[in-house]
């Protein structure tokens, strides 16, 4: 018997299980079908966590404070069941340093004034006294480890930075993926594990559903496309990138781990950290800990690559992570033997993810979110979800494209800014910053 559902999404990262959760809060039968073996198994667990509400874009910004509440009220968000095993929000706030490459954060910083999310100008005098462990020389541009000049100071002191109250990390990813497929299960939807689908049927330019690598036929009118990395092949498969201006790829990351100093209570005293002198953001990790990833700087060459076939071990990116904050944490220490994880993103070319339609009808796409979307899941959900309904029921959206009103601050956000069809957002960062 072909079994039939009215969605189904294709991944159980964070953003595919909070999708699932939305549209079987609205009564829809669903199914998410994922290659690996649990939710959050992915791309999402290594994700780092952070929940910031800074970004280059007005919608981006809105998008990530509303975002801010639902992880704030997390049980609540998930409806949880009492003494359930919850992901935590570590509240620390987030600290970005004004730098030449950030334009002093003058653009974001006027997105936030006109959303009223609250920050705070501070002195390099001020950052020295909070955090009298760090090191506030300029060393920009970044460099490799190969540059003669690395490490060196090239003049002068941060300009001071900006902190930003509503924010902080969550310390471990994929519980938190597992806490939205609770919810979702509790609403109806049905996840499958450790199956790939390998065709996607179309019949009159609409899909039918999806054929995985056991054979079966799954019949639905509606497919979601939250695939992260694989995202771009399982696009491809049901042709829906004939018409995309903006296109996904996985991307190669190295994040490192770091023992702070026994001296320095690094998880109590410090929080996310985002330096783009140095080209880096850092936030605590378990174990006083430090966990640093890079913020794209021109040195720091991407490689993309295929998603089923890509090399998992450490290389010099790695260490030149760590080096580039030792320089503004000179006790922190290299070890000989660093640890770390080696993931993929998936991206788009301005780093901005996709939240749309696409050119077949009930083919979706919630994707090129690595990096830096996170911390919206709940937000990017319920959005798709309204999109969904909307193109369902006859909307055109790629004509008159559709705004959403976000619940928590009523502001309302124009999903053309995650279209398709889209041209390249020169005002975005081009980076994890997105």
């Amino acid at each position: 018997m072909t079994e039939k559902y009215d969605a189904i999404i294709i991944g159980a990262g964070i953003i595919g299980a909070a999708i699932a959760y939305e549209l079987a809060k609205k009564g829809k039968k669903t199914l998410n079908v994922d290659i690996l073996p649990a939710a959050g198994y992915g791309s999402t667990s290594n994700s780092c966590a952070i929940v910031r509400v800074y970004y280059s874009t007005l919608d981006g910004c809105a998008m990530a404070y509303d975002g801010y509440h639902y992880w704030d009220n997390w049980a609540e968000y998930l409806n949880a069941d009492k003494g359930e095993d919850l992901a935590v929000f570590h509240k620390t706030g987030n600290l970005v340093l004004k730098t030449e490459s950030n334009d002093r954060m003058s653009g974001t910083l006027g997105h936030l004034d006109a959303l009223d999310i609250p920050f705070t100008h501070m002195t390099t005098d001020q950052i020295s006294k909070e955090f009298p462990f760090f090191n506030m020389s300029c060393f920009a541009p970044a460099k490799t480890l190969d540059d003669p000049a690395f490490g060196e100071p090239t003049g002068g002191s941060i300009e001071g930075g900006v902190f930003f109250p509503k924010g902080g990390y969550v310390s471990d990813p994929q519980l938190a993926t597992q806490n939205i497929q609770h919810a979702a299960e509790r609403v109806g939807a049905e996840f499958l594990f450790n199956r790939r689908v390998v065709e996607i049927p179309t019949t009159d330019n609409r899909v039918q559903g999806v054929v995985l690598d056991d054979g079966r036929r799954i019949e639905a009118p509606i497919v979601v496309n939250v695939a992260g990395p694989h995202s771009y092949q399982i696009t491809e498969m049901v042709g829906a990138e004939k018409d995309m201006r903006i296109s996904t790829r996985a991307l190669r990351q190295e994040v490192v781990h770091v023992p702070a100093p026994e001296s320095v209570d690094y998880a109590a005293n410090a929080l996310v950290w985002s330096d783009s002198d140095a080209a880096l953001y850092a936030r605590p990790a378990v174990g006083n800990k430090i966990l640093i990833g890079s913020e794209d700087p021109p040195c720091d060459v991407h490689q993309f690559v295929d998603p089923d076939d890509y090399d998992k071990n450490f290389t010099d990116q790695l260490t030149v992570q760590a080096m580039r904050f030792a320089q503004r944490f000179p006790e922190m220490g290299i070890p000989n033997s660093l640890q770390g994880c080696v993931d993929l993103y998936d991206v788009t070319e301005d780093w901005i993810p996709l939240y749309d339609r696409t050119c077949v009808d009930g083919f979706y796409l919630a994707c090129g979110s690595s990096g830096n979307q996170f911390k919206n899941a709940p937000v990017a959900a319920k959005a798709m979800v309204e999109l969904i309904d909307a193109c369902e029921g006859g909307h055109d959206h790629d004509v008159i494209p559709l705004t959403y009103k976000l619940e928590n601050m009523g502001h309302e956000i124009d999903l053309a800014t995650f279209s398709r069809l889209r041209e390249v957002n020169q005002d975005s960062s081009f980076s994890v910053l997105g």
